[in-house]
């Protein structure tokens, strides 16, 4: 396939200082635009720039879900396996030991639910102000 010509035929020399190049790649990486010469050309002409933007405290929700997405799957794990011994059982004293167990695992998870609905209502807090 031939690739498509722009016409671009005329070159313009420019020489920045390290800082005015810094800024310049910093707003380029910013923007949508793929290419910093296409970039350039749009600044240039007063064409649109598409900026990507980045909300910090959503980010900072994105992570603390990240945790606790982490934390209740590790629990699940564990619920999983415990489960799965209490099917392997023979007697009643190995029954009561799983039930121990079960017990705590079972007030794990409700401390991580309570953590998760914590962290919602602080996120919504601050969405609605």
């Amino acid at each position: 396939m031939e690739a498509k010509k722009t016409g671009r035929i005329r070159i313009i020399g420019l020489r920045l200082t390290g800082d005015e190049y810094g800024v310049l790649e910093s707003r380029w990486q910013k923007s949508t635009v793929k290419k910093l010469s296409e970039f350039v050309r749009r600044v240039l002409f007063g064409k649109v720039v598409t900026v990507k933007t980045r909300n910090a405290s959503l980010d900072d929700f994105m992570a603390e879900l990240v945790l606790l997405k982490k934390e209740l799957n590790a629990i699940g794990v564990n619920f999983n396996q415990a489960t799965h011994r209490l099917h392997t059982l023979d007697y009643l004293p190995q029954m009561e030991h799983w039930l121990v167990g079960w017990e705590h695992d079972k007030e794990v998870l409700f401390g991580q639910i309570s953590a998760i609905k914590e962290q919602l209502s602080k996120v919504e807090e601050q969405w609605l102000q």
